[in-house]
């Protein structure tokens, strides 16, 4: 099995250095890199190309959120932002960057480390409260990030991305997708890919906030 390479990305020495330990103490969980400022967070995840950055929101110089905009729209690491601050100005501003979840820094070893696994395969991290929560804020406040205006969406989508489009909405993970429609989980991850794709988004996350608007989630 192929290791998950992953970035840290927090001004904290004591904090990194735990995070180090947990993450390098699981079998399948490599820590390539790590920095206290998100303009180095941003070139080595160009130079590395981890599978997830772990992302603190306050950092000196390039906070967390311009870090993780710019490592997201090129697609060099998936990002998940952990921070002890649970504001929903920064949880807002960092999924709308393009962070594939938001965690506080109270979070156990086991589920964040289960966390980074989910979040290099693909998926969100956000219970379905939470994410329910930010994504409706989320649609009273802001645009669906990163949708391309001149899609034809929803219209260009099959019934069943739709209706997985509007699972998304509703904060659902790929196994409980699956379970909701009767079909395989890997099933669920290729139309999730293809649904991003159409619309042009690049989070799963960006994607639910995308069904809200369109009205798909009562």
């Amino acid at each position: 099995m192929t290791d998950i390479r992953v970035l840290l990305a927090d001004d904290h020495t004591a904090i990194r250095s735990g995070l180090r330990l947990i993450l390098d103490g699981c079998d399948d969980i490599e820590v390539v890199g790590e920095t206290r400022d998100g303009a180095v967070a941003i070139a080595q995840a160009r130079s590395l190309r981890p599978d997830v950055t772990l992302m603190d929101v306050r950092m000196p110089g390039t906070d967390g959120i311009a870090a993780t905009r710019e490592i997201v729209a090129n697609g060099w690491s998936r990002v998940l932002v952990l921070t002890s601050f649970e504001i929903d100005e920064y949880v807002v501003g960092a999924l709308g960057a393009g962070a594939d979840g938001y965690l506080v820094k109270t979070i156990d070893a086991g589920p964040l480390a289960d966390a980074v696994r989910r979040v290099a395969a693909g998926e969100a991290v956000l219970s379905p409260e939470v994410t329910r929560r930010v994504i409706t804020g989320f649609v009273a406040t802001e645009r669906p990030p990163a949708v391309d205006e001149r899609s034809t969406w929803p219209s260009d989508l099959t019934d069943r991305e739709r209706e997985i489009l509007a699972a998304l909405g509703e904060g659902l993970s790929n196994a409980d997708i699956a379970s909701s429609l009767f079909i395989a989980e890997s099933t669920v991850k290729t139309h999730v890919s293809r649904i991003l794709t159409k619309l042009g988004c690049t989070t799963r996350v960006q994607a639910a906030i995308a069904a809200r608007r369109a009205g798909l989630v009562p």
